[in-house]
């Protein structure tokens, strides 16, 4: 008997370095994925820099793991929404990032919030 594919939102709200979080989130996604689960990514307040283009961790001893990002279409993880008022607050717009995204309102997300089976929050 397989197991019911759950709708499974990971929604990003820090900054890609500095911490763990931003790459053990991508790791969930990945693997939540791979198992067959229907993933989608949000990313506001901080998180939205997780997908700025040409970013340098020079200077900080990390591993610069955005590329990662997109490896997200070959698992078949179709849905990146990134809040617009984040991005605005931070001066970034849909060029500025590596992938294409789907921008949503605050009032948007909040309805795909409710959609979902489980929230993983970082």
């Amino acid at each position: 008997m397989t197991a019911a594919r759950k709708k499974i939102m990971v929604v990003n709200r820090k900054p890609p370095h500095g911490s763990i979080y931003a790459l053990e989130s991508l790791e969930i996604v990945l693997i939540a994925s791979a198992f067959g689960q229907d993933v989608s990514v949000v990313f506001l307040d901080d998180g939205v820099f997780q997908l700025a283009k040409s970013q340098n961790t020079r200077g900080l001893e990390t591993k610069n793991f955005s590329s990662t990002y997109r490896a997200l279409e070959d698992y078949e993880v179709k849905t990146l929404l990134v809040e617009q008022e984040s991005l605005s607050v931070r001066g970034l717009t849909a060029a500025d990032l590596l992938l294409p995204v789907e921008i949503v309102s605050a009032a948007e997300l909040a309805i795909r919030m409710t959609q979902q089976d489980m929230i993983l929050s970082s």
